[in-house]
């Protein structure tokens, strides 16, 4: 298994930043971070990098639900996703897989919600 799914995408940069926000909130994902890896980069290694940034993706009410059954997920929240200049006209979108990173988290009660916010990720993903 794989531990992102990804999908490239005819789209200037920007542009696909807002199409990526538009579409996790259509299923109910918010972004409560947003790094802008090129500039980062840029400013503390003093290094030329593409554009790159992390968007930091949270459903609240699967946060919720996984932090009842386990108090320590917040160290996997949010969900990673990341927005990369392919720099040949197309941008791809990857978001990580929670199912496969959940499986380091040794407790069962955590697959279906894993489950459910794949979907609802991958779901957001296509539809951009």
């Amino acid at each position: 298994m794989e531990y992102y799914f990804s999908k490239v995408i005819q789209a200037k940069f920007a542009d696909a930043i807002e199409l990526t926000k538009k579409a996790l909130a259509t299923e109910g994902f918010g972004v409560i971070s947003e790094i802008d890896m090129q500039g980062k980069l840029k400013e503390k290694l003093g290094v030329e990098y593409k554009k790159y940034t992390i968007l930091g993706a949270c459903n609240p009410a699967f946060a919720y639900k996984a932090l009842q059954i386990e108090e320590r997920i917040g160290t996997m929240l949010p969900c990673n996703v990341v927005v990369i200049d392919r720099e040949d006209g197309t941008t791809e979108v990857a978001a990580v897989h929670p199912i496969a990173s959940m499986m380091a988290v040794q407790n069962t009660g955590l697959q279906a919600i894993a489950k459910e916010v794949t979907d609802k990720l991958e779901k957001a993903i296509n539809a951009i």
